[in-house]
This record gives structure tokens, sequence and C-alpha cells, in this order.
């Protein structure tokens, strides 16, 4: 996978996180609610980063979808931590891929946002991995 196209799938699963943090930040209760909050404004930050990024590599940054189907429905706070979650899972996986793919500072601007997704996925789900945004090592 080259640097552009990881880039360009991180983007992309960028746009689903911050679509589906306006989901968790609707259910997940007071108490984390600033959590989500921080985690989707972060995930902003980084789409917009990622955005120009692709178009630095000679891209064209995918657009955002409309909506995104949920992994599973969210009907209450439980729900919306374990969203959250996956989320982040889902992020620490295309960022692992970047990783692989780039170099220099984009590479370690790849590994900063594979860290903190791992942070935030501990966080929510109370536990962590072995292996961050490896799949086949989960």
């Amino acid at each position: 996978m080259s640097a552009l196209d990881a880039a360009r799938a991180a983007l992309a699963a960028e746009h689903a996180a911050v679509y589906g943090y306006g989901v968790v930040g609707g259910r997940v209760g007071e108490a984390r609610r600033a959590e989500a909050a921080a985690a989707h404004a972060a995930h902003r930050a980084r789409r917009d980063a990622l955005e120009r990024t692709v178009r630095d590599l000679g891209g064209r940054p995918p657009a955002s979808a409309a909506a995104y189907a949920l992994p599973f429905p969210v009907p209450d706070a439980a729900a919306a931590a374990r969203l959250a979650a996956e989320l982040e899972d889902r992020i620490a996986g295309v960022y692992s891929d970047l990783v692989r793919a780039a170099e220099g500072t984009l590479r370690r601007e790849a590994a900063g946002a594979l860290r903190e997704a791992a942070v935030r996925a501990v966080r929510w789900r109370g536990s962590g991995v072995a292996f961050p945004g490896l799949a086949e090592r989960r």
C-alpha cells in the first residue's frame, strides 16, 4: 500500500469517526460527555490534517459520507462507550497501515495518532489489547 492510499484510508476512517462520535456524544452519559467531546475534536483535527496530507501527496481527499452505518445499535450510554472503543480500534488499524507505508514526519504523525487512538480505546473499554492497530494480534 502506498503512503497516499494509506493516508486516504486514514482520512476516510477519520470521517467515519467524526460521525460516530456525534452518536457517542448524544448517547453517552453526562459523566463522559466531555471525554466524547474531546475525542470528537481530536478526530476533526486529524481529519483536517489528513486532508492536507492527501493533497500534499498529490491525491484528492475523499469526501465525507452523509451518514455511516454503525456496527451495532447504540440505544444507551453503555453501547455508546462500546461504539467509542470500536471507533478507536478501527482508527488504530488504519494508522497502523499508514505507519507501515509512510516515512519521516508522516510516519511519526501516524504513530502518534495510533498511540492516541489506543489510549482512548483503553479509556472507553477499560482494558487494552496487546498490539493496538494489528487486528491479527488481538
